[in-house]
């Protein structure tokens, strides 16, 4: 192991004097005997540069990803067509350095492309004011229940059980230790919100209503009346919405939402095993001011000159810990810059034309997979690229043939919801050819038939 650390053992030994110890063992004494390695690590030899090139691309190859494999699964993450011109555009040296801004008299040029970021998730959403972004959708409800807790001095949330899982359990682990129960809330046979079972759950201690649309299982709700149920008890709606959607879909904002925020990685950025993404969040001009974060606004200088700056920043690095809004450090400000070179490139049109091909391709891959016979619907719902099938065989069994086949197949909702026992979560977007839907129809059948 000392081998790989650029010291000498005598600059390893002056250190260990220095705070007192003789000895690495004796530096690690209060670890257990027993959780410690007692063998040494399989690491090779030292190598030449081009011995270690190759080395890691063996290493690399044992990895399978979405440009070798024909993906459905969903479930959050989405593989979605990225232009190849952002990945030369973020590569400049002015982009690709891009980090969290902390002064207001930084660089014109990060401050313009949040600025610009910001312009567009309002138009998506149909909010006032957005901010510069947040860690990923599951932390951007958890903020929002936050500041509906702040803003309604009401201590207490509703989340729909058709939300996402990650994204409760994390609202959960935000608001445990600022005593905000969450209440969640039931769904349909059709797969969206039990509007008796939510408003039996409201209270007067609720800050907001938590919805997501589409959900989970791919259905689209019915914004409009859990809005006007929500504000009929003085709470606030908060609704966690697939940016693509937006696209063809009225905007939450126009619907009565107060806050919406969703996982902006279908917006030109990679899978990435997972991350990092961005999450997006927008709301009202009256709740500006409660919104974690900063906010990049624009102005003039001394000479009339279009110019941008850092307007809002009530976050604990800049004002007395108890008067922030939050704790959030970062912005994710190279994803969201990516985001906005997406936007930018796809325009409305293009988006559109993305929001159609997923709602097209998903409907034609479903009707196709009950045409076999081994699938029933488990929701009747209006669905936009995702939608979810009791399947007669096997879900583990089903993704395993497919995967050795070349496709990655969908989410088993019975990991998150034990009621859904056998039931498929498939994720169709524009990228999915009609040779590869038909493909997936073709290799479940050969399942059936063995």
């Amino acid at each position: 192991m000392s081998r790989y650390i650029p010291n000498t053992q005598d600059e390893r030994q002056k250190m260990l004097e220095e705070i007192g110890y003789s000895s690495i063992e004796e530096l690690f004494g209060d670890i257990p005997k027993e959780i410690r390695l007692d063998k040494d690590m399989d690491i090779p030899g030292p190598m030449s540069e081009m011995e270690l090139i190759r080395h890691m691309r063996e290493l690399a190859s044992s990895n399978k990803h979405t440009g070798q494999y024909t993906c459905f699964l969903g479930a959050g993450a989405y593989d979605h067509y990225i232009p190849s011109v952002i990945d030369h555009i973020i590569s400049r040296a002015e982009f690709y350095t891009s980090y969290t801004p902390y002064q207001p008299e930084i660089s014109q040029g990060t401050l313009q492309a949040i600025f610009e970021y910001q312009t567009m998730i309002c138009e998506l959403t149909g909010m006032d004011v957005s901010n510069a972004s947040m860690y990923d959708g599951a932390s951007a409800v958890a903020e929002a229940i936050l500041m509906a807790c702040q803003a309604t001095r009401r201590s207490q949330a509703v989340i729909a059980r058709s939300m996402h899982p990650e994204y409760r359990q994390v609202a959960a682990t935000y608001t445990k230790f600022q005593d905000i129960p969450i209440i969640e809330t039931g769904y349909n046979e059709d797969g969206t919100i039990d509007m008796e079972a939510l408003e039996e759950s409201i209270t007067q201690e609720t800050a907001a209503v938590v919805i997501q649309s589409p959900n989970f299982f791919g259905i689209i709700e019915d914004i409009q009346p859990i809005a006007e149920l929500a504000h009929k008890n003085k709470a606030l709606l908060i609704v966690c919405a697939d940016p693509i959607s937006l696209a063809i879909l009225k905007s939450p904002g126009e619907l009565g939402a107060d806050i919406v925020v969703g996982e902006g990685q279908p917006l030109g950025n990679p899978l990435s095993f997972g991350g990092p993404y961005f999450g997006f969040f927008a709301t009202t001009q009256k709740l500006m001011r409660r919104m974690p974060g900063r906010i990049v606004g624009e102005t003039t200088d001394q000479d009339g000159n279009r110019g941008f700056v850092l307007t809002l920043q009530t976050r604990e690095q800049h004002i007395r810990r108890e008067k922030a809004t939050s704790n959030i450090c970062t912005n994710q400000a190279l994803n969201s810059l990516m985001a906005t070179i997406y936007l930018s490139l796809m325009g409305k049109e293009g988006l559109k034309e993305v929001a159609y091909q997923c709602v097209q391709k998903s409907h034609y891959l479903y009707d196709r997979l009950i045409d076999t016979g081994l699938f029933v619907p488990v929701f009747k719902g209006p669905f936009f690229k995702e939608f979810a099938l009791k399947s007669s065989i096997p879900v583990e069994k089903l993704n395993r043939h497919l995967l050795d086949k070349g496709i990655i197949g969908g989410y088993s909702l019975e990991k998150a919801y034990p009621e859904l026992d056998g039931d498929w979560l498939i994720a169709v977007t524009e990228k999915r050819t009609r040779e590869e839907l038909d493909a997936l129809v073709e290799r479940v059948g050969e399942i059936a038939n063995e």
